[in-house]
């Protein structure tokens, strides 16, 4: 799709005509699949594609300047990968206890369960930052600069929390 059709179904797209607006999120998705795959969770993708993209269709009519719109996109689909990452983190406060109802966990003989209680058994600075590498996937240098560590400091804190997991679970 060349510059001008491009802009033409923007425009159509804005004016509320449906098989442009089609058309315009069938070809930002790409792109927005591209970026979120950078700065999102790996299993948070799909979810942050799908919401940026129905932010925009409903939103589009209220964007005031067109020649924006990439940046715009782009800024919205951050901002859901920003809103995933802190619902993660504030799921990673909640404490696991036995109190809760309703079958949340596996048997208590399971792996999952043992896992769970391995960390739960963690100090909270190293559970945070087990939590940010294997459950976000996030990487030792996006790790440091998160928690305001060197790369090295962020490596020894890691190894030592897996280490007591590990004992943890040996015991």
């Amino acid at each position: 799709m060349d510059a001008a059709a491009w802009t033409e179904d923007l425009h159509a797209a804005r004016a509320g005509e449906p098989a442009a607006l089609e058309r315009v999120l069938k070809r930002s998705r790409q792109d927005l699949r591209r970026y979120a795959e950078y700065h999102c969770p790996v299993n948070d993708v799909e979810d942050a594609v799908q919401e940026s993209l129905f932010t925009v269709s409903r939103k589009l009519m209220d964007l005031r300047q067109l020649e924006s719109f990439t940046s715009w996109l782009f800024r919205i689909v951050k901002r859901e990968c920003n809103r995933y990452k802190r619902l993660k983190r504030m799921l990673m406060q909640v404490p696991i206890t036995d109190d809760i109802e309703g079958p949340h966990y596996p048997e208590s003989k399971g792996l999952a369960r043992d896992v769970a209680n391995a960390l739960e058994s963690l100090p909270s600075h190293y559970r945070e930052i087990v939590l940010l590498r294997d459950l976000e996937g996030l990487t030792i240098e996006e790790i440091s600069e998160q928690l305001k560590l060197t790369k090295l400091a962020a490596k020894a804190r890691l190894h030592r929390a897996r280490s007591l997991a590990r004992e943890y679970l040996m015991a």
